[in-house]
């Protein structure tokens, strides 16, 4: 990867400087300067390691919860001490400037959240969330369960014993109706979509941005390999997005006085 271009980020601060309703997406490459690993990048991604019909289905879960679990515990161990990187911290202080309406991630992890951002649409769930399956309580101690987790442990509902999960969705599972609504929502409404650190290889909502494109939307794509909606984006740049994104909020908050 390489630094952003002026040319680039000048580019890309007239979109956003000119759009009314601008979106940010966000994949796995948006928290990996924040040291969580992604899943498919070559030699390094989580399934490069483990199958993940094998471990993070819904068969694998019901069928074998200690497995299941082994491969969620350094996730989670992760996950649960990262702190949000400088582009999380830039498009949330875009958000409460105004300027971003609507962050839609397929990251778990809630470092958007971490960083301040408000409106954010969880597509995938989150892995700071758990239930049980059986009674569907959500009123789990999360502080509680993750010790657990981490001691070795498989997490059991205190009321009837059913081994908890995590609210994420699995594969072989639908994602969330509500969180799609509003991902189709805040895409409908976007005259502006910032695809940020996604490999936009997984569905549906990989289908998102190029919904989004038929819709007369502008994409700007910060990505560090090339995607599908690559032809179709306003903007493509090849740059670290812990870099790029807060530089474009540099130079907008420079122009903007």
């Amino acid at each position: 990867m390489t630094t952003p271009a002026e040319h680039e980020l000048r580019r890309a601060v007239d979109l956003i400087a000119s759009s009314k309703y601008f979106v940010a997406f966000t994949g796995a490459g948006i928290s990996t300067p924040s040291g969580i690993p992604d899943f498919r990048s070559a030699g390094t991604g989580l399934w490069q390691r483990d199958d993940p019909m094998k471990v993070a289905s819904a068969t694998a879960f019901r069928q074998s919860p200690r497995n299941f679990y082994n491969w969620l515990r350094p996730l989670l161990r992760v996950s649960y001490s990262a702190h949000a990187n400088d582009a999380h911290l830039a498009l949330a202080t875009l958000e409460k400037a105004g300027k971003l309406q609507a962050v839609i991630t397929q990251n778990i992890d809630e470092l958007h959240q971490k960083a301040g951002s408000v409106n954010v649409v969880e597509l995938h769930g989150s892995i700071h969330r758990f239930y049980c399956p059986a009674n569907k309580e959500h009123g789990v101690d999360f502080a509680a369960v993750v010790t657990s987790i981490l001691s070795g442990e498989i997490p059991l509902c205190a009321t009837c014993g059913t081994v908890l999960r995590p609210d994420i969705t699995l594969y072989e599972e639908e994602l969330a109706a509500d969180d799609w609504l509003k991902a189709e929502n805040e895409i409908a409404l976007a005259d502006l979509l910032l695809v940020a650190g996604s490999s936009l290889e997984v569905t549906p909502a990989a289908l998102l941005p190029f919904k989004a494109c038929r819709n007369g939307c502008k994409i700007i794509l910060v990505n560090h390999s090339a995607t599908s909606i690559d032809p179709y984006a306003e903007l493509v740049m090849r740059s670290d997005v812990a870099e790029c994104i807060p530089a474009m909020v540099a130079l907008l908050n420079q122009r903007c006085g």
